[in-house]
């Protein structure tokens, strides 16, 4: 049977999609004693603004949670399509989805278990990139980062891991691991460039700022001095 990778770069992604972004707000002079009681009344536009940038991390998160489940789901329905049976369990510690296939016997079935989940990422991207919609929300955002993400986790760390899919897709056909992360970072690599140049993913990352744009990097505060 054939292992599946961990989770823990899904779990590093969302911890970094709920991360606040680092931005402070300059402090106005001190206002007169009777102003006090108007000046100490809740911003609503700050914090309406607040509210939008914690659903759009929620939302962000969400999207890329969704993207690691159909990558998942890939491997699961590649490997009932091919005749075996799938199960749960854990490689030292980690969770991992094992393909029911003799690999050794039946390779041609286990290299399509093997792709079927970088695969489904990649067709969900490319679907997102090309069918007209309403484009840019934080939910798509953090499917198209999901589907990057894995592709570069597999061509890079986890290329020669034990449970890799780059490594077992190399082992079950012609293919050699160089072949494979070519192909998927190619692919990953042009839907990144669309993103860059598509106006709608302007500041991929960014949660909405309560001035209406979007808040990206630092701002420095006056001394209280």
């Amino acid at each position: 049977m054939r292992p599946r990778c961990n989770l823990a770069g899904l779990a590093l992604a969302l911890a970094f999609a709920l991360v606040p972004a680092a931005a402070g707000h300059a402090q106005s002079a001190a206002a007169p004693e009777s102003a006090s009681v108007s000046t100490a009344q809740p911003d609503s536009g700050a914090t309406a603004a607040r509210a939008a940038r914690t659903r759009f991390r929620i939302h962000f998160a969400l999207g890329f949670a969704a993207s690691i489940l159909a990558h998942e789901t890939g491997h699961i329905i590649a490997s009932y399509a091919v005749g075996g049976h799938p199960s749960f369990g854990f490689d030292k510690g980690r969770p991992t989805i094992y393909s029911g296939i003799d690999a050794d016997l039946e390779p041609h079935k286990q290299f399509i278990f093997s792709s079927a989940g970088l695969t489904v990422q990649t067709v969900l991207d490319e679907a997102i990139l090309d069918i007209p919609h309403h484009r840019g929300g934080a939910f798509e955002r953090g499917i198209l980062a999901g589907g990057i993400a894995t592709v570069l986790f597999y061509i890079t760390l986890g290329r020669n891991g034990r449970v890799s899919d780059v490594a077992f897709m190399a082992r079950t056909s012609s293919l050699s691991k160089t072949d494979v992360s070519l192909i998927y970072g190619g692919i990953a690599a042009l839907h990144a460039l669309r993103i860059h140049r598509d106006r709608h993913y302007a500041h991929f990352f960014a949660a909405p700022s309560e001035h209406g744009g979007l808040k990206v990097g630092l701002v420095v505060l006056p001394s209280r001095d």
